[in-house]
């Protein structure tokens, strides 16, 4: 089995103080991860560290087989699918969401004379069909509400192919409807043979898509649990991670908690 993600006693360090690890984890090829904490746990750290937006101060990250610092990051974020809340604001309020999803060829934001050929439209267009979202491709990606911005930029992370998919709490800021609608068209990317090895990072255990296979709990930068989901998400590991005396029950395949 193919090791995608491969972090060997990382840890980063900013005015002095350790905000993340020393962290050792490793994701193989077809495996579909959550990470899960607290507010200031280390997620977004570890998301930026796997994303190559920034590099270990100490240890050794090793992303699709190159190893951060000692590769072209250049080359590698272009296997790398990726979807954050602050790409939002980035993408032009006039652009068409069409070409939201297509420029992701070019790995560029804002089409400019760049040719597309009939390939790049239809993968577009089928994207944007998966995702629920079809028939906004001709609109302007800033007249959208907040949960399809989410869709079309899933659909834009897709758009390359990659051999690794990561989203930063995708489902934030989405009201039930919204958030659920994303829930099940996450269930469709899961069953796909086809579809790259992915990472969630999200608060909220409810927000665990099915067909997730591990999680990695955080606190305070360090690792609570880490491993098959069902062994991990359970009372004892969620108490500890969010250091409050949690219950946690599955319905429909789904996790949800409460305090005790």
């Amino acid at each position: 089995m193919t090791t995608v993600i491969s972090l060997q006693n990382v840890s980063v360090v900013r005015e002095g103080k350790s905000i993340l690890g020393p962290l050792t984890w490793d994701m193989q090829e077809g495996q579909r991860w959550v990470i899960l904490g607290a507010n200031g746990a280390g997620k977004s750290t570890l998301f930026h560290v796997i994303s190559t937006q920034i590099h270990p101060s100490k240890g050794r990250a090793i992303v699709l087989g190159m190893e951060l610092g000692k590769s072209d990051v250049f080359e590698l974020r272009p296997r790398i699918g990726l979807t954050t809340n602050n790409l939002i604001d980035l993408i032009p309020y006039s652009e068409r969401v069409l070409d939201v999803v297509i420029t992701a060829s070019y790995a560029i934001l804002g089409r400019w004379n760049e040719d597309y050929d009939l390939w790049d439209e239809s993968r577009a267009i089928s994207l944007l069909t998966t995702l629920g979202v079809r028939s906004l491709g001709e609109r302007l990606f800033g007249s959208l509400s907040e949960g399809e911005k989410k869709r079309v930029l899933i659909a834009r992370a897709l758009m390359s192919n990659p051999e690794l998919l990561l989203l930063d709490e995708p489902a934030a800021g989405l009201d039930l409807g919204g958030r659920e609608d994303l829930l099940k068209r996450f269930d469709l990317l899961a069953t796909d043979p086809l579809a790259p090895a992915t990472v969630i990072v999200t608060h909220h255990i409810e927000e665990i898509p099915l067909g997730t296979t591990h999680a990695l709990l955080l606190k305070h930068g360090e690792v609570v649990a880490s491993g098959p989901i069902e062994e991990v998400i359970i009372n004892e590991f969620l108490s500890q991670a969010y250091g409050i005396s949690v219950s946690v029950h599955q319905d429909g395949g789904r996790y949800f908690a409460k305090a005790k």
